[in-house]
């Protein structure tokens, strides 16, 4: 640890942290619980859990795949919104187990981080971990993307320390492989990109037994076991569709478009906006709506704007240092080099995709590039100016936010009609609160 962060360390007690902490937690939560719910895929996840709460049925399929008009297969999704409903019946029920569960995960994250990278300092890691936009807007609220997250931590943490050129050493080999089977089936449960994590865990298999092939016969036990820890609520999926119809329902999914290939340049832009301050996705879907949330918050622009270039400035840095040859650690460069490969995998998968790139849609790959990032942001932080303008970015972050608080609070939040959702709880008809996509769709079929 550097001199400025022991000292840091040294001036905060073991309150302090906590508190600190709580509070973290707390920002986290209320800016969950006013964002976005009347969007069209917050909406619908928010509807899986209430349907299961009101009707009392087993939730067999999750999200929808709106491309081809299938579910995720498996009730975790389900289970983890309407499952508060049953031990709280309020509205905001499910945003405080998703915050818990989220925040707990980021825990993992920067705690995993710190011993990897300890010189960097802990007001930035900290802070960028819980208030960075893509740890803020995307892990907060209800949203399948945002319980992606809490696997994806787990399985990255988990292939790192099982492959010999990025392993430190700080997580042991059978907690690793029971991570990674662990992290596989929870997002197989909340969205498709888990294939992907599925090939690359093969890929960590193949590496690791090369390595000690006996201690990855071991390794297979522990990484089920995990599987069956995250799967055991796909279960009754498998047995209510058999193991046949769960897999063709994925596999409608897989479409042939090698022409995405060509979008290597804008994958690769939002693989690394992972890790930098993105703030134009988070304002407004195109440059209209953009431009009108700067004319709106007007006192926030100036910051949203230095902001925004500075994201841009942030991920360029990640991109140029991913093939620029600089002085690095083994462990560093076995990182860099699994982020390369990480990049090419999401890229490749697109040519397998039916739908075409989207940040949010590769958002498993978050952890890695964060790790990656992590390991520029302790070299560049020992300069005094690049510490101050961290505080800066931080304060741009800050204002910017407040500013996207306000504006779902009024616009988009759960706040906008509160009293239609607490009526279909007490009530127990999720109806009254909306449609499911999967029974419209049916409708549709049967008109047809």
């Amino acid at each position: 640890m550097s001199s400025a962060a022991a000292g840091t360390s040294r001036r905060l007690t073991r309150p302090a942290v906590v508190g600190l902490f709580a509070a973290a937690f707390l920002v986290r939560l209320l800016f969950g619980v006013t964002n976005d719910f009347w969007g069209d895929d917050e909406f619908q996840v928010y509807l899986i859990g209430l349907q299961f709460y009101t009707t009392g049925i087993w939730p067999l399929y999750g999200p929808d795949v709106v491309y081809t008009h299938t579910q995720v297969p498996g009730g975790l999704q389900g289970l983890l919104v309407g499952g508060p409903l049953w031990i709280v019946q309020e509205p905001e029920a499910p945003y405080a187990l998703l915050n818990v569960l989220s925040f707990a995960a980021l825990l993992l994250l920067g705690w995993y981080v710190a011993r990897r990278q300890p010189d960097v300092p802990r007001w930035w890691l900290w802070s960028w971990m819980f208030f960075s936009p893509w740890t803020l807007n995307m892990s907060a609220h209800v949203v399948n993307t945002s319980y992606v997250m809490i696997g994806a931590i787990v399985y990255t943490i988990s292939a790192l320390e099982l492959v010999p050129a990025t392993r430190a050493g700080i997580v042991r080999r059978a907690l690793a492989w029971f991570g990674l089977g662990f992290g596989v089936l929870w997002v197989y449960q909340e969205h498709l990109s888990a294939a992907l994590l599925a090939l690359l865990a093969a890929v960590v298999f193949v590496v690791a037994w090369r390595e000690d092939a006996r201690g990855a016969r071991r390794g297979i036990g522990w990484a089920a076991l995990g599987g069956v820890v995250a799967g055991a609520t796909l279960l009754p999926t498998v047995l209510a569709a058999g193991a046949g119809g769960v897999a063709a329902r994925t596999g409608a999914n897989l479409v042939f478009e090698p022409a995405n290939l060509l979008r290597f340049p804008q994958v690769a832009a939002q693989f690394f906006s992972f890790a930098s301050l993105e703030l134009p996705r988070f304002i407004g879907g195109n440059t209209d709506e953009r431009l009108a949330f700067l004319a709106r918050f007007w006192w926030a622009a100036p910051f949203v704007v230095a902001g925004a270039i500075v994201g841009v400035v942030q991920a360029a840095v990640l991109a140029i240092g991913l093939v620029v040859p600089r002085v690095e650690s083994p462990q560093e460069r076995g990182v860099r080099r699994a982020t390369a490969i990480a990049l090419g995998a999401v890229a490749a998968s697109f040519v397998f995709s039916v739908r075409r790139p989207a940040s949010h849609a590769f958002y498993i790959a978050m952890p890695l590039v964060v790790i990656y990032a992590f390991s520029w942001w302790e070299r560049l932080l020992r300069w005094s100016w690049c510490r101050r303008v961290a505080v800066a970015v931080l304060i741009a972050s800050a204002v910017a936010h407040v500013a996207i608080a306000r504006r779902n609070f009024t616009d988009r939040s759960l706040y906008r009609d509160r009293a239609l959702v607490v009526r279909a709880i007490q009530e127990k008809n999720y109806r009254l609160l909306g449609e499911r996509r999967p029974d419209i769709w049916r409708l549709e079929r049967e008109v047809r």
